[in-house]
């Protein structure tokens, strides 16, 4: 994401001549979009991506269990100690 943004923000600024980006390669300004694209291949083929979304899935559930139990007077093991 972060690439993303830093290759608009490159890319509009070259493209209005602004600062010293105007002098940079067409190479250089794009090069971000690029990274980017590796990112995600890397974060989709080592299952990074689905790491986090399976780490983000069990924390919902956890808090939900534990908003559950609130509700029902019972304490969770977290607050017991």
């Amino acid at each position: 994401m972060y690439f993303l943004l830093i290759g608009v923000v490159a890319l509009l600024l070259k493209y209005m001549e602004i600062g010293p980006v105007a002098t940079l390669s067409w190479w250089i300004v794009l090069s971000p979009f690029a990274l980017a694209v590796a990112w995600w291949a890397w974060a989709d083929k080592s299952g990074y991506t689905k790491r986090r979304e399976i780490d983000k899935m069990a924390k919902r559930k956890q808090d939900r269990i534990d908003r559950q139990r609130d509700a029902m007077g019972m304490l969770s093991a977290k607050k017991r100690k």
